[in-house]
């Protein structure tokens, strides 16, 4: 059954609207006085019986009314479900039952299948396609007991580092309404960053985890490709073969609830379940000392802000001063001009797929000689990897930008330091570790001197998520 009329809050006269302008919400994750509760706490206080599932759920959905109408994050709203979620939870609780998320509240990104709810991915027409089936992830999010209230807000067809189709209006950054949250998981950013939800699921393919979560000051993690079943994350009414690149993971507080969150989302779907186990490798180091850490700050592909590159040095001293092994230069690395070339060239077919308004795809035999090249730069990173640990980048070249309303993102600018670019330059960075599929954190590390977060990202080796993601966590500890 799809979404009663009324139930989500965007428009529908097929343009794009603004939230009314409003006072910035106050950035609460930052804020030592006024801590919200991670993942991980809210759980435990629930196993203790310190809150109710329907505590939780009723102060989620209080703060969503409360904060999202100047944010427009939350745009399809499941609240009734949810509350009988949250009373079945609290049912569990009572039996004794233990579950790695029972009675927390999320919500997660439009892009997935909720069944019932309607998929759209900012296209007006899907709002008519009957969605009947929950994605993967989502089933595994409810078997481990968490409560969903909605999902959040996209980009149109997922296409954009913003988060505004006309489906549902346009999503601002809780700490600034005249810049993006980022996309195309802008709703999922914005949401956790404004307090409204301690958790939230998203999908990558271009930098849609790490650069809204870099962005709005969240973490973010891009799994190892496959790791997280993508099925029921597909374009509207096409059911889609997994591509190379499209990940799907969690955005969250801090690294903790990353790893409790992949612990329920990772592992095989379907026929594989039957025959493969997950077992991902543990973290290569228990801190921050003994990690072999090399630094890029600059991209041959793209232009990076004098900010950016700063705050992925001051990182890099950082962790060289706690113990790291730290260098700025390897004979191993990948040519990453090409590698930005073989991405691109794989992700332009990937994303236009279906689109009547695309340019002529290339061959079979031009997309499996571009495949043949991945899979040469793969055996490049597993010997990189043999000497190194983790790769230390900018999850994307500048902070948050101004909105911009051209409506075909690839003719659009994006100045960096006062000097326009052409914006699609700025696939370079999230393509570092797209391109290979491998594993990569986005962690938050400071403010700009406006007061907006800066983000950089952590690389690892194929599943080698459980390393980067307990760096992510060492390098908050250390804070």
């Amino acid at each position: 059954m799809l979404l009663a009329p009324g139930m989500h809050n965007g428009p529908k006269d097929g343009r794009v609207h603004s939230p009314a302008p409003a006072a910035v919400i106050p950035f609460i994750e930052r804020s030592p006085m006024n801590p919200l509760p991670a993942t991980t706490d809210l759980v435990d206080a629930l196993a203790r019986g310190q809150a109710t599932a329907m505590d939780l759920c009723e102060a989620a959905i209080e703060r969503i009314e409360r904060l999202d109408p100047a944010v427009n994050a939350v745009v399809v709203r499941d609240f009734d479900r949810a509350r009988e979620q949250a009373r079945a939870a609290d049912a569990a609780l009572a039996r004794g039952e233990r579950r790695p998320l029972l009675g927390l509240p999320m919500t997660v990104k439009e892009s997935f299948n909720v069944a019932g709810l309607p998929t759209t991915w900012g296209l007006p027409h899907a709002l008519a396609i009957p969605v009947t089936e929950d994605a993967a992830a989502v089933q595994r999010l409810k078997a481990a007991g968490a409560v969903i209230l909605g999902k959040t807000n996209v980009s149109v067809a997922l296409g954009d580092w913003q988060a505004v189709n006309p489906v549902y209006g346009r999503t601002m950054h809780p700490l600034d309404p005249t810049r993006t949250p980022g996309g195309s998981s802008g709703g999922s950013a914005a949401a956790l960053a404004a307090g409204m939800v301690p958790l939230e699921l998203g999908s990558d393919i271009g930098g849609s985890i790490r650069v809204p979560a870099a962005f709005c000051g969240v973490h973010g993690h891009k799994p190892t490709h496959g790791l997280v079943s993508m099925r029921g994350h597909h374009f509207p009414g096409h059911v889609t073969a997994p591509d190379p690149l499209s990940v799907a993971g969690p955005l969250a507080r801090n690294a903790a609830d990353l790893e409790r969150a992949l612990a329920v989302l990772a592992g095989p779907d379907l026929e594989d379940a039957q025959a493969w186990q997950l077992a991902l490798p543990p973290k290569r180091h228990a801190g921050i000392a003994g990690h072999r850490v090399l630094v890029l700050s600059t991209h041959p592909s793209a232009r990076t802000s004098r900010e950016v590159s700063s705050a992925v040095e001051h990182v890099a001293a950082r962790l060289a001063d706690a113990g790291a092994q730290v260098e700025h230069r390897s004979a191993l690395l990948p040519n990453l001009a090409d590698m930005h070339d073989t991405y691109t060239g794989l992700l332009m077919p990937t994303v236009t797929r279906g689109n009547p308004h695309a340019p002529p795809s290339i061959s079979a035999h031009a997309w499996l000689d571009l495949m043949d090249r991945r899979h040469r730069f793969r055996a490049q990173w597993r010997q990189f990897f043999e000497a190194f640990d983790v790769v230390l980048a900018p999850a994307f070249g500048t902070v948050a930008f101004s909105h911009d309303d051209e409506p075909n993102p690839t003719s659009r600018s994006l100045a960096v330091d006062g000097v326009p670019i052409p914006a699609v330059r700025h696939l370079a960075w999230p393509g570092v570790a797209t391109l290979p599929g491998l594993p990569a954190t986005a962690m938050p590390t400071g403010l700009t001197s406006e007061g907006l977060p800066i983000g950089v990202q952590l690389i690892g080796p194929s599943y080698g998520d459980l390393t980067t993601i307990a760096l992510a966590g060492a390098f908050a500890d250390a804070a």
